[in-house]
C-alpha cells in the first residue's frame, strides 16, 4: 500500500547490496500489546486467546511484501521509500538483502514510494519481486540482477506492481493500483487502467479485471478456485472474490466483506492478506487484522493499533509474520498454510 509517512532510512543501508552486516533494529522479540477478539467459535481453533504478538524488527519508514524463505529459513521484506528489501532470520537480527529493489535509475527519484512491494518466491525459490520505480514485475537472479518478467500491456507502462501470488502451475497473478507513481492516480503517465493480471508460464500477459478502482493485496483459495483481490477505494473499501475459470480467467467478480469500517483517508483499508490451509482469509488493514471465513464471516479480530500493510506465513507454517508502519511482527497461531 501507500506509504503514510516518509523517514529516510540511514544510508549506509542502502550502500550494501545482499546480507549485509546486522543493523541497529530490533533483534530478539519484544513483546506488543494486542487485544484478540473471537466473534464465531471457529475463530477459537485457528488464534489462541492468550497469543502473543512480538516485534521482531524495527527503525524502517514503511515495510511490505513480507514472503518466507523456507529454504534458507529466513524472512524478507521490502521497505517501500528505502528502496530496498531486508532479510530477517532468528539469531541473526536484520540486514540489507537486496538495495535498488524497486527503482533502479540514476536521477533522484521524484516520488515517495521508489522500492520494492510484494514479494514472493517461485518453484525453483527465486524472489520475484513487484517494483515501483521501475514499474515491473522482476526476478532476481543468482548473479544479483533483476530480470523483468513484464513491464507493459497494450502498448503502455504498467503502474506501479502491487502484490502477486503464484498458482500451482506457475501462472502469476497481480496487482497493479498507481500507488508507486510520483503523483499516484493524478500521474500524466498512468496506465488507463488499474489491473489485475495473469503472466503466464509461456509469457502472455492477461488483463483480468479492470473495474477496480485501487487494487492491492492478491491471494487464491486452497483449491484454487476463488481468487481474492482488496480494494482500498474510498467508496468501496473491501475483500473481493471472483471465480477461477477452467482457462484461469475469473467471473463474477462480488464484495466477499466489506471493509468501510477499517478504511482511512485517503487510500488505506484493506491491504495484503494471506490465506490458511481452511481457506480463512487473514487480512491486514488500520490497527490490525480480519480473519474472515472462507463462507464470509468475520470469525474475529487482532487489534494491533498499529497501521498493518500486509502478513506471511512462516517457519513451520504456523507462525504468521506481519508488517505495519516501521516495524516487523511476528504471531504464533494455530492454523496455518501448507504452501508458502
Amino acid at each position: 500500500m501507500n506509504a503514510l509517512c516518509l523517514r529516510l532510512v540511514a544510508a549506509t543501508l542502502l550502500g550494501m547490496l545482499f546480507q549485509g552486516v546486522t543493523q541497529g533494529v530490533t533483534i530478539g522479540a519484544e513483546p506488543v500489546a494486542i487485544v484478540i477478539t473471537s466473534l464465531d467459535p471457529r475463530f477459537d481453533h485457528l488464534v489462541p486467546p492468550d497469543a502473543k504478538l512480538e516485534k521482531i524488527a524495527d527503525g524502517f519508514t514503511w515495510v511490505e511484501g513480507p514472503v518466507w524463505h523456507k529454504q534458507g529459513g529466513y524472512l524478507l521484506f521490502s521497505d517501500i521509500p528505502a528502496n530496498a528489501v531486508y532479510k530477517w532470520k532468528s539469531g541473526e537480527g536484520t540486514s540489507v538483502y537486496l538495495k535498488s529493489s524497486g527503482y533502479s535509475g540514476t536521477s533522484p527519484f521524484t516520488g515517495k514510494e521508489p522500492g520494492s512491494n510484494g514479494l514472493t518466491l517461485d518453484a525453483q525459490g527465486r524472489l520475484v519481486l513487484c517494483r515501483h520505480g521501475d514499474r515491473q514485475i522482476g526476478r532476481l537472479e543468482s548473479n544479483g540482477t533483476i530480470v523483468p518478467l513484464v513491464d507493459h500491456y497494450d502498448g503502455h507502462k504498467l503502474n506501479s506492481p502491487n502484490d502477486l501470488v503464484f498458482t500451482s502451475n506457475g501462472d502469476l497473478y497481480f496487482t497493479d493500483p498507481p500507488f508507486g507513481l510520483p503523483k499516484a492516480f493524478d500521474d500524466p503517465d498512468k496506465a488507463p487502467v488499474q489491473g489485475v493480471y495473469r503472466l503466464s508460464q509461456n509469457g502472455a500477459l492477461t488483463l483480468l479485471i479492470n473495474d477496480i478502482k485501487a487494487p492491492n493485496g492478491i491471494a487464491f483459495s486452497p483449491d484454487e478456485k476463488t481468487l481474492y483481490v482488496s480494494d482500498v477505494d474510498p467508496k468501496r473499501a473491501a475483500w473481493l472474490a471472483y471465480d477461477v475459470k477452467a482457462d484461469g480467467t475469473v467471473a463474477d467478480g462480488r464484495v466477499f466483506f466489506d471493509a468501510m469500517r477499517w478504511r482511512k483517508d485517503p487510500f488505506f483499508g484493506p491491504d495484503g492478506f494471506k490465506v490458511d490451509r481452511k481457506g480463512n482469509i487473514f487480512g491486514a488493514r488500520p490497527g490490525g487484522l480480519s480473519v474472515i471465513a472462507s463462507d464470509g464471516t468475520l470469525l474475529g479480530t487482532i487489534e494491533t493499533g498499529q497501521p498493518m500493510s500486509n502478513v506471511a506465513w512462516g517457519e513451520d507454517g504456523q507462525t504468521l509474520f506481519m508488517t505495519g508502519g516501521s516495524s516487523v511482527y511476528r504471531l504464533r497461531v494455530t492454523t496455518g498454510a501448507d504452501r508458502y
